[in-house]
């Protein structure tokens, strides 16, 4: 199989490149963009967000690349296509390509302990940096705890270190290596360990092993740039209880050490895009083992949906999700057929997997898109359909839509 580049776009010099096949110069069919785009525009009505950004690839019939929306809901400019947002939970596998780069480079183990890097963190012995690449370490997570703290001073420098402390005080459940279990502040370890076993810092691990062999320009662990980002905000509860969708809080200021190695990445659609395919389809580790022992999300999730590797393995696509401060992400790439999907949100009031489930919806419809002249349409389908997303999304509303008159 070739490289894959995207329709209208071009790279720098890079020494990766996502190994999938070639996507065909030219845009969807319109009934394909219309049924994406209606699906796009129903979830920001749901979720209280006023813009979006969104590419969908389809390397045998074409791809659809948009800024949809406003910055605010009361205008503040259209939203761009090229705009820079909060990547969130993408972090995550980004963090443990630097892990395996690192080991690669004869930096670290995959099984050492952590405790060999991070010092002064109890209980730890027993837990290797592999467990909290793959969310297995049973340490629990600070993302709900600290919320709110996030949204009264979203501009405060957080350390990794009293971040991950919250997650370390939850009682563990589960014994290292059996089972997986959400943990943001086992990425934020991880990444305390590789500075550490490198000397280099939690952003240029990232710049070193991610987004420098990818050509990742917009790519950074760092906060938003000042100019040229997608405005994140978040619909709050008024004096009357009620979510005001009309006026969020402005949180594109969010610094993102709130994050760290867990979410803290900022990026644009067309990186994003370009990250997940590198990811699924291995370009970056070179490892043939960091899929193949996949673990149930959840005790109830269906069959076809799993986590390792620091991604969720949903069907045939390999990704991402999450909710950050003022953002709900998700990206997802199949490595055989290319098949590629990334979204962002700019209202994070409502659940994370909005945009997980949206970004299936997006890859349902884009898998039944016809081939291109003289393509050839792949015949494995996804598990399911983009009516069951749709209404998967609509049932986790936050915002109802002003009825028309």
């Amino acid at each position: 199989m070739s490289a894959l580049v995207f329709a209208g776009c071009s790279f720098g010099s890079t020494g990766a490149e996502p190994d999938l096949p070639p996507q065909v110069d030219v845009a969807f069919p319109d009934d394909t963009v219309t049924e994406l785009q209606d699906a796009v525009t129903s979830a920001m009505g749901t979720s209280g967000s006023s813009g979006a950004i969104v590419g969908v690839w389809a390397p045998w019939s074409g791809s659809w690349i948009a800024g949809l929306g406003t910055q605010r809901p009361d205008g503040g400019g259209d939203v761009k296509a090229d705009q820079t947002f909060r990547a969130g939970k993408v972090t995550r596998p980004m963090t443990c390509d630097a892990l395996y780069g690192a080991a690669s480079a004869g930096k670290v183990k995959l099984d050492d302990p952590v405790t060999e890097y991070v010092s002064g963190v109890p209980d730890l012995s027993e837990i290797t940096l592999l467990e909290l690449c793959d969310g297995t370490s049973g340490i629990g997570s600070y993302a709900d705890q600290l919320y709110g703290s996030w949204l009264s001073n979203p501009e405060r420098d957080w350390d990794p270190r009293y971040l991950a402390s919250f997650g370390l005080g939850e009682p563990r459940t589960t014994t290292p290596g059996d089972a997986y279990k959400d943990s943001d502040a086992g990425y934020v370890l991880l990444g305390l360990a590789l500075e550490r076993a490198t000397g280099l810092s939690a952003a240029d691990l990232l710049r070193t092993y991610v987004t420098g062999p990818l050509g990742l320009a917009a790519t950074s662990l760092s906060d938003l740039p000042s100019s040229g980002s997608l405005h994140g905000g978040q619909s709050m509860t008024n004096a009357d209880g009620v979510l005001d969708c009309a006026a969020p809080r402005d949180l594109t200021d969010v610094s993102s050490s709130s994050g760290y190695t867990d979410a803290g990445v900022v990026t644009d659609i067309r990186d994003l895009g370009r990250y997940v395919q590198a990811l699924a389809s291995g370009s970056l580790v070179d490892d043939k083992k960091r899929f193949a022992h996949a673990l149930p999300v959840s005790a109830d999730a269906p069959s076809w949906y799993t986590a390792d590797g620091g991604a969720l393995i949903a069907g045939s696509l390999i990704g991402q999700f999450g909710r950050v401060p003022g953002y709900l992400t998700a990206a997802f790439a199949d490595p055989e057929t290319g098949l590629t999907v990334a979204v962002v949100l700019n209202n994070s009031a409502g659940d994370g997997h909005v945009a997980e489930y949206l970004a299936w919806q997006l890859a349902a419809i884009a898998s039944k898109a016809p081939a291109a002249k003289g393509e050839t349409a792949p015949e494995a389908g996804l598990p399911w359909t983009a009516e069951q997303f749709g209404e998967a999304i609509a049932s986790l509303a936050v915002c109802t839509p002003p009825a028309s008159e």
